[in-house]
């Protein structure tokens, strides 16, 4: 077989979706071959970490509980978190000599766009799945964000 024969047979063969080929005539031998074979991955999962457990220490008598501290716990435990559904950069405003969407006390509807997050030149408008009042803005302006990670503190009305 000359180098002519081959070039077409390799060109015959590209233009379908023929992956392998051998062919056997005269005593000789041709095998083409397309791609490469798949490769093994393996993956390493997390090892778990062993967390201490807390040890009771004797408490003195407290001198003063903080009432800002207690308010601060009580208005978690009746607020929701608003999490970010995608990894990018989270815009407060739809332009930057624009307001807010948003301010901490504000009560937005169902629906009200509550922020930007953008995604590879994608703006995503981050909307009120509910009734509620903005309790707390997690991130700054123009601040990156990770996939889970908490926009907003809001109190559902």
């Amino acid at each position: 077989m000359d180098i002519k024969d081959l070039k077409t047979l390799i060109k015959m063969i590209t233009e379908t979706d023929i992956t392998e080929f051998e062919l056997e005539t005269n005593g000789e031998k041709v095998r083409i071959q397309r791609g490469r074979p798949a490769e093994a991955v393996s993956y390493a999962l997390p090892q778990p970490v062993a967390v201490a457990q807390p040890v009771a220490l004797p408490v003195s008598a407290p001198a003063q509980e903080k009432p800002a501290a207690t308010a601060v716990s009580a208005e978690a435990e009746k607020s929701q978190t608003i999490t970010s559904p995608i990894v990018g950069t989270m815009y407060r405003a739809p332009a930057p000599d624009a307001p807010p969407f948003v301010e901490v006390g504000q009560t937005v509807e169902k629906g009200q766009i509550l922020c930007i997050v953008e995604a590879m030149k994608l703006m995503n408008e981050i909307e009120a799945e509910y009734r509620c009042r903005i309790v707390r803005i997690c991130k700054e302006n123009a601040q990156p964000v990770e996939y889970g990670e908490a926009l907003f503190l809001v109190e559902p009305l």
